[in-house]
């Protein structure tokens, strides 16, 4: 077992975004589409009908995923969030008898906190593939943005259960998926599209069971653990359409945006004396020239937030979502101000 990271305490989780200062005017340190919310999901946002409770089985919610990743409707499973279905499906592991879970090196906290919430023992690389464990995945990796080479061991690994986070393929800029769908239908899929449309404040999520009678028996039990409506009126309606035409064509245009977007940050970067790590998603991290911490309040005063990367075992390091070219050079002059202060 390995000794938790900072993220795992069980005090307050770490995580980027608005702080009790409220929310940053340039804020690098979440990953949502910075190009704007999604129109058609902000339309069918207002039109929601939030007057009456969604149909408690998502029947046609399901149907709509469903048909869009052409599966099974009876594989969907609809989830409050990626964080409710992270937690969720570790007690459900936990209650079935499984003891151990197994991250990347550098992963999401939430992984690490909901296997010490139920009692799983963590374990990181190297991994044991064969081991009857939870396994959780994500590529585009986070913090990193990169592929995770290992996938396709973890797919195919027999025992335990194999859950693959995808909250930023639908952000991905460049490169390809590590495994084809063949492979993806051995796994549990996680999806959470609010990032995509730019509209992380919306909490809905859904997974995707591996095809196969073998899930049923998990299948069973998140249904038995789930809340009634985990998803309101809103949340069905980002769901609902996100996978529509008009959404994905918008989506489509976003990420041409966002490549010239980054392809300036890391230029930025490079100026700032910054090394940069390569990555395919609309985020990555950098090894600052200064110590972040050391300037992140200044930085904050400014309207600035990064995010450190300390949590997630990268000390020195901070994670930069994708900004506008107006944002990136307020961080420049920002840290420019704060060096200089720091030097005086």
């Amino acid at each position: 077992m390995t000794e938790p990271h900072e993220h795992a305490s069980f005090g307050a989780a770490a995580h980027g975004g608005p702080d009790e200062t409220g929310t940053p005017w340039h804020d690098f340190s979440t990953n949502g589409n910075a190009t704007g919310s999604c129109p058609a999901v902000l339309a069918a946002l207002r039109a929601a009908g939030a007057g009456h409770y969604p149909d408690p089985a998502y029947a046609g919610l399901r149907g709509a995923l469903a048909k869009f990743h052409g599966v099974a409707p009876e594989r969907i499973v609809i989830a409050a969030s990626a964080s409710e279905f992270i937690h969720r499906i570790s007690a459900a592991f936990g209650q079935e008898g499984g003891h151990e879970a197994w991250l990347p090196l550098h992963s999401y906290g939430d992984y690490e906190r909901a296997a010490l919430a139920w009692g799983l023992e963590v374990l990181r690389s190297p991994e044991p593939h064969g081991a009857a464990a939870l396994r959780w995945c994500c590529e585009p990796s986070s913090p990193l943005g990169q592929p995770q080479p290992d996938l396709a061991l973890h797919a195919r690994a027999d025992g335990g259960l194999c859950v693959l986070d995808l909250a930023y393929e639908p952000l991905r800029l460049e490169g390809a998926a590590s495994v084809d769908a063949a492979e993806r239908n051995r796994v549990w899929q996680l999806w959470t599209p609010n990032k995509a449309m730019g509209l992380t404040g919306v909490r809905a999520a859904y997974a995707i069971a591996p095809d196969g009678a073998a899930a049923v028996p998990m299948l069973k039990r998140l249904e038995r653990l789930a809340p009634s409506w985990p998803v309101g009126a809103h949340g069905v309606a980002l769901l609902e359409t996100w996978i529509g035409t008009e959404a994905q064509a918008w989506l489509a245009q976003s990420l041409h945006t966002l490549r010239a977007w980054k392809a300036q940050q890391l230029n930025l970067c490079e100026s700032l004396g910054w090394q940069w790590l390569p990555g395919d998603a609309n985020f990555f991290c950098a090894r600052t020239n200064a110590p972040y911490p050391r300037f992140a309040a200044a930085l904050r005063a400014e309207g600035i937030k990064l995010r450190d990367c300390a949590s997630f075992g990268l000390p020195g390091f901070v994670r930069l979502g994708v900004l506008p070219p107006q944002s990136q050079q307020a961080l420049k002059e920002a840290w420019a101000r704060a060096v200089a202060s720091a030097e005086r």
